[in-house]
Order: structure tokens, then sequence, then C-alpha cells
């Protein structure tokens, strides 16, 4: 195992971290998980040196943080740094903190958690969060040495990262979405330069893109592939390209199976700063390229369409739509557009859409929006249809099916 600076921190992190939002389940079911898989898999890791277990309150329905309670036991949890999540979109109140907190040290089996995050921070739980002092709430637990280091892990635009960042002088650590092809999405590689040029510790979710960017690409993107002198998994091609970059602090993989920790455990043993050549990179790069050359809308992401008079949310459902083309993964594109917790607000779909037709004549692109929004939304509506954010509304009208 290699081990990386954690920030500021006088401690060294294994360059891969135990992400457990992906364990084993029984019948595919996410709220049973497979335990004594679950705990085979994550003492085999921390036997192999993973030093660092990420977890979250939502993860598994609640059940992830008992099972890394369960596999912490035995004297593994001397062995690794324990870092689990206060649920911001689930509060409504600060008197959910201690109420939760308390239910995580009691799920964890463990009377301190050595790295808390505000999960999945975007501007609106962001302000939320501030606004009932949850940071304030939070260094109260570290003065009883309940929790040990703040961090937040994020989704939203670069702005709204920096904003983040600024507000806190107290952040050690940062968790964001990263990989080759997410490179502008998101915090980005402006967000992952400017933390860590703050003095904080790169936290990476996401490197494979949950699973995408390992499985069997499309023809135009293998045929890419076909050209590298290396022989390397596609999966181990992402995370060496997050490797090396000397930013990042460790690289978290959701593993579902031995033989992903395994083989992810090797690529840790091989990995490095700064060890990719310039060929190698290269071609990576080529790789991005044919993956996004996949996407049918051609939108920049601009944001000259916003904000819709009728709260269509154009940069993020075409974003949503093209995804789910370019990966082959039409799951992916229902569940970003429709779960109530990470999708689209009902309000923000395109079937809120009127054919205004204000976003065409702004649009740098000349893009055919309200055509386009037609089609996503036909395609990323499960069957059944999704109902709309102004019922009775012109706007109300069902989807088709895909």
């Amino acid at each position: 195992m290699k081990y990386r600076n954690f920030g500021k921190l006088d401690w060294q992190v294994s360059a891969l971290g135990f992400g457990c939002m992906r364990l084993p389940t029984i019948n595919n079911e996410m709220a049973m998980v497979n335990e004594p898989e679950a705990i085979k898999m994550i003492r085999y890791a921390i036997d192999h040196g993973v030093n660092y277990v990420d977890t979250a309150y939502m993860y598994h329905m609640g059940n992830s943080e008992k099972v890394v309670g369960k596999a912490l036991k035995d004297g593994y949890r001397a062995k690794i740094k324990l870092a689990t999540k206060l649920p911001a979109m689930m509060i409504n109140s600060p008197s959910q903190f201690d109420k939760i907190f308390e239910e995580q040290l009691k799920r964890l089996q463990t009377k301190k958690i050595d790295f808390y995050l505000m999960h999945g921070l975007n501007k609106e739980s962001w302000e939320r969060m501030r606004d009932m002092k949850a940071l304030q709430w939070a260094e109260g637990r570290m003065k009883k040495g309940q929790i040990g280091y703040l961090g937040f892990s994020f989704h939203d635009e670069y702005k709204v990262f920096k904003k983040i960042v600024d507000s806190y002088d107290n952040w050690t650590f940062c968790q964001v979405q990263y990989n080759y092809v997410d490179v502008k999405n998101q915090a980005g590689r402006k967000g992952v330069e400017y933390a860590a040029n703050k003095g904080l510790a790169v936290v990476v979710m996401e490197p494979i893109r949950g699973g995408l960017l390992a499985k069997t690409p499309p023809k135009a993107v293998a045929k890419v592939w076909g050209k590298a002198s290396q022989i390397r998994s596609y999966a181990e091609w992402a995370l060496q390209w997050v490797w090396n970059q000397p930013e990042i602090s460790v690289v978290l993989s959701g593993m579902t199976t031995m033989e992903q920790v395994v083989e992810n455990v090797g690529a840790a043993g091989r990995s490095g700063q700064n060890t990719l050549s310039k060929p190698e990179l290269s071609l990576i790069k080529k790789v991005t390229e044919a993956y996004k050359s996949l996407s049918p809308v051609p939108c920049t992401a601009c944001r000259y369409c916003q904000p819709c008079p009728n709260g269509v949310d154009i940069p993020g459902i075409f974003r949503t739509y093209n995804e789910a083309k370019m990966y082959e993964a039409p799951e992916l594109g229902y569940f970003n557009y429709t779960s109530p917790l990470m999708g689209l607000k009902p309000e923000n779909r395109a079937d809120n859409c009127v054919e205004c037709g204000k976003c065409v004549e702004v649009c740098p692109q000349k893009i055919a929006i309200p055509e386009w929004l037609k089609k996503a939304h036909e395609q990323l509506t499960p069957k059944g249809g999704v109902s709309s954010g102004k019922p009775g509304s012109k706007k109300s009208r069902p989807a088709r099916k895909a």
C-alpha cells in the first residue's frame, strides 16, 4: 500500500480508501447487506494497508454504518480512521443533530468519529446547515472528543464549492466527485486545486463514476483504449489517473465484490504522484473526448438560458440526458432525473417547459432546446411518468413512453 499526506495533518492516509456505499447485498436489495461478505472485504482491505473507511448515515438505508461497526470489532477500529456524515439533506431542525449523531455512534460501536462530514452540500443545504449553526454544534462535539476533524462532501458548481471552502476557517478536508470525465463538472479540477492550495485534504469519490468507467465501454471508446501500450483494467486506468495528481489525498472506491477489493488494493500499491507518462495522459484525454462525443445534445453549460422563467433546469437536464447516453446507462439517467434525494426537483424538470422560446434566442449553440427537453423527459422518466411541478397547467403533460 502507498500512503499520502492528508492535507496539513501530521498523518499519512492510504492511497485507497474503502467507501461503504456499495457493499454486497442480498437479492439486490439495498438495505439487505450481505454482512459476512462485507465484513470479510473490509477486513481484507485493512489487513492490506487501507486505513481510511468512509460511510454515511443514509448508505444502505442506514445499514452501512451498522455493518462497518461490526467489521471494525476485534481490534480493527484501532487500525483505521473512520469517516461518516451528517445527512444535511434530511435535517430540518437543529434538534436532529444530537439524535442522529448519537445513533451513528451506536451503529458504529465507537466513541469517536475521526473525520465527520456535512453530507452532500450544495448551495441550498449549505445555507440551511450554516443558518442552523451545524458547524458550531459539531465544534461542541469536537471539544468533547467525539469528533476529530470536520469536512464536507459536495455536489454543486465550482463557485458554490469555493464559497463553502471560504466560509469556514476550520475545514480539514473536503470530498468531491472527480474522475477523468468529470474534470470540469461540479467542483472539478479547479475545486481540487483550490482546496489543496488552502491546505485541505482532498478526498475523491466516484473515481470510476460509480463503476461506469470500469464496464465494457461503447465501441468508440473501446477503439481508443485499444491503442494503449500499457495493459490495465478500465478501473485501474481511472484510479491511476486520480492518484497521479499530487493534490489528491485519498481515493474512495465503493467496492461490491472481493475481486474488486483485491484488484483495487493491488492498483493502490502501484500508484504514485506524477507517474503516468505524457502518452498515457494523452490517451486518457482522448478517451474522455470519445465519451463526450457520444453526448447527443451539444450543451456547454454556459447557462445563458438560465434562469428559465418556468424554472426548468435546462443545463442540468441536458447533462443528465447526455450522461445516460454516453455511458449507455439508462438507469443512471432515471436515478439522476427522478431520485427524491439526488435527482432534479419536479418543478425543475423538463415537463415544465411551455416552449416560450426565450432559451433558444440566447443559446450560443443554437440548440433546439424545447425539442430536446421533450426527448430528454421521455427517456429519463421511468414508465408511469413523473408528476410536474405545477399540476393543472399546460406543463403538466404526462411523459410518453421512452
